[in-house]
């Protein structure tokens, strides 16, 4: 610190700072030279002349210099022990984070003649600041900085490449990095969270990158379908594990988590999170091993803290597989449209010209929307069908992948559009609806047989019949050889192939269908005991806003619908069936897993179209347990 730093700080100029410290300042008033002195005495300032009699001798004597001394202790620790084993005492500054109170330490250090600092920078304008310990010449060794390209700093990257790669060898590619905006340590993490998503080949989006000052964080984590997150600081992973249950969500079962874990937290023997421990204390030895090698001229060690290797987690016990791998996949085989809606008052006829109140183009067919209504309910789904080689594929295959559906089995057809779905929606919810099938109809059985491996460990093949017959008894075929169960929804069936209801386990048919393929009987019961006396041991007729009938060997019942308002029925079915689908898989029992798919159609059928109506997990089941909560207790 000069004369004319003091000068510029006390807003005088440099000769009346040289009177006052040279007590010649009879004329100067007595306000000028308190503010002075003050100013003095904070920033250790020493004259000149004093100055020069100050010895050059070693003190053996370091100074720690940190933006915050909170959560540092074990740094402190390692550094204090360090620093003792080679003689040396430490003088530790903390600056609070305020460039001002580090000027301040700066100057006193400096008036100690210190033999070296440690300095962690609160900004990138503190290096100017520099000047004063190389005017002194003390050698300055920076720490946990990003700003000067000489700092050591802990790995954090490699902390968060492990953290993600943890979550990555359980399984999960939906993955979220908890972050702190401002936080150096969230920063390096998360460019470690980030290589690690691209050597695995996993897409990274914006969306994955989530801020625990966000009051909302926690809804995002669900809202999105996370099922794992790396946290770069222990108290945000305390938070979220506070916060989970408001979404219903349970760790692991549902969401697993890790964190890295700062100082102090040993005590901690719940929440278990599973952490990687950071080296703070090691870190503190490192760096003050090399400091001291600096101020006695020796050759600096290897700054090296750690391998990859080297990074352990404490434990993993709140780390789970995702739901959709603890449970058997599901296949869908059905069409695949590109669904253009229009709002009617009524039906076209013969001769009339009908208009319009609204209309919107989005992904549909069955095949599709029971492989997205799946996703979203959190299973492993395959979807296989053909698609046309136009703009229209492109937007299948991009919608597709944004929804976690698998595309190994969709293929483009070069010789054919599209397929297309026209479909008018009247204003009491009910629609009729025309096709234009395009490359639905080339999903030929051998498109089945070349697939066969992706029917491996499948639980459900879900079959809708807008695809050639054959084709959908290839795949109920199929699927039994594979161990897994059929169910058949009979879209634009005109007759019903006996060799396609004995391979199927569960027949799902709305009212209109059961009377196409049942015209000799008038009755919703009588019509299930039809199809159930030709083989199928599971028959269940949706009813539109009354509901489903059931039957079984062992039962014959109706289950009312839920209280939802009918605004577009669409896509109510494959609402219901995958819904039944995924809870099924999950050990569901069936008489309450209706239920639970009558809520998921209600939710489906309440919105305009069938892919932005489809519900989530999260969503349906905090329905459910507002309104029938004993529904979900199949999992305790």
């Amino acid at each position: 610190m000069t004369i004319k730093d003091i000068a510029n700080l006390a807003g005088v100029s440099i000769s009346t700072v040289s009177k006052i410290v040279n007590n010649k300042a009879e004329n100067i008033n007595i306000e000028t030279k308190n503010r002075v002195l003050k100013i003095v005495k904070e920033y250790n300032y020493t004259p000149y002349g004093a100055a020069k009699s100050i010895s050059s001798a070693r003190t053996f004597l370091i100074g720690v210099l940190l933006k915050r001394t909170s959560q540092m202790h074990l740094m402190l620790n390692g550094i204090l022990q360090t620093a003792q084993k080679h003689g040396y005492n430490v003088l530790i500054c903390d600056s609070a984070d305020n460039p001002k109170q580090e000027l301040k330490h700066i100057t006193a250090l400096c008036r100690h003649k210190i033999d070296g600092v440690l300095w962690e920078p609160v900004c990138e304008e503190s290096l100017s600041q520099a000047r004063h310990f190389k005017e002194q010449n003390i050698p300055i060794s920076y720490i946990n900085s990003s700003f000067p390209q000489e700092a050591c700093c802990l790995d954090f990257s490699q902390m968060g490449y492990a953290a993600a790669k943890k979550l990555l060898d359980y399984r999960h590619t939906h993955i979220c990095c908890l972050t702190k905006p401002g936080s150096l340590r969230s920063d390096m993490v998360f460019e470690g969270f980030k290589k690690c998503l691209f050597d695995h080949e996993i897409p990274y989006t914006e969306d994955r990158k989530i801020s625990v000052f966000d009051p909302d964080f926690y809804t995002q984590i669900s809202r999105q379908g996370f099922t794992g997150v790396v946290s770069t600081h222990f108290e945000s992973a305390l938070s979220l594990y506070e916060k989970v249950d408001s979404f219903h969500y349970h760790i692991p079962s549902d969401l697993s988590l890790v964190s890295l874990r700062e100082d102090g937290r040993e005590a901690i023997c719940f929440p278990r999170i599973s952490s990687i421990r950071i080296p703070y204390e090691r870190f503190g030895e490192k760096a003050c091993e090399s400091l001291i090698a600096r101020c006695e001229e020796q050759s600096e060690p290897e700054f090296a803290l750690f391998e990859f290797g080297d990074l352990l987690f404490d434990h993993e016990e709140s780390i789970s597989e995702p739901p959709s791998c603890r449970y058997k996949k599901l296949v869908s085989v059905g069409s695949i449209n590109m669904d253009i809606t229009l709002n009617v008052e009524e039906p076209p006829s013969s001769g009339s010209t009908i208009i319009t109140t609204s209309s919107c183009m989005a992904l549909g067919g069955k095949g599709a929307n029971q492989a997205i209504a799946s996703a979203r309910l959190g299973r492993e789904v395959t979807i296989i069908g053909k698609i046309g080689n136009d703009y229209d594929s492109t937007m299948i295959y991009d919608s597709l992948k944004k929804e976690q559906v698998l595309t190994l089995g969709l293929r483009r057809d070069s010789a054919s559009i599209t397929g297309k779905a026209y479909i008018h929606v009247q204003k009491d919810a009910e629609s009729s609806i025309t096709i234009l099938p395009g490359a639905n109809q080339n999903l030929f059985p051998e498109d089945i047989s070349s697939r066969e491996h992706l029917f491996e460990g499948c639980g459900y093949c879900l079959i809708s019949t807008e695809i050639p017959v054959e084709t959908c008894i290839c795949a109920a075929e199929t699927a039994r050889k594979y161990g897994a169960q059929t169910i058949v929804k009979p879209a634009a069936l005109k007759t019903l192939p006996d060799k396609l209801l004995k391979n199927t386990d569960i027949f799902v048919p709305n009212r209109k269908e059961a009377a196409l393929l049942c015209p000799q009987e008038t009755e919703v019961d009588k019509q299930a005991a039809f199809f159930f006396s030709l083989g199928c041991p599971v028959v269940i007729i949706t009813l539109g806003h009354r509901g489903s009938y059931l039957r079984t060997k062992d039962m014959a019942c109706a289950f009312p619908a839920a209280a939802f308002p009918s605004v577009d029925s669409t896509g109510g079915a494959d609402a219901f069936i995958a819904a039944l689908a995924s809870y099924l898989t999950e050990g569901c029992p069936l008489e309450k897993a209706i239920p639970i798919a009558t809520y998921a159609a209600g939710f489906c059928v309440s919105r305009t179209g069938v892919v932005p109506a489809l519900v989530d997990k999260a969503s349906l089941e905090n329905h459910i347990r507002i309104a029938e909560p004993e529904l979900l207790n199949f999992r305790v």
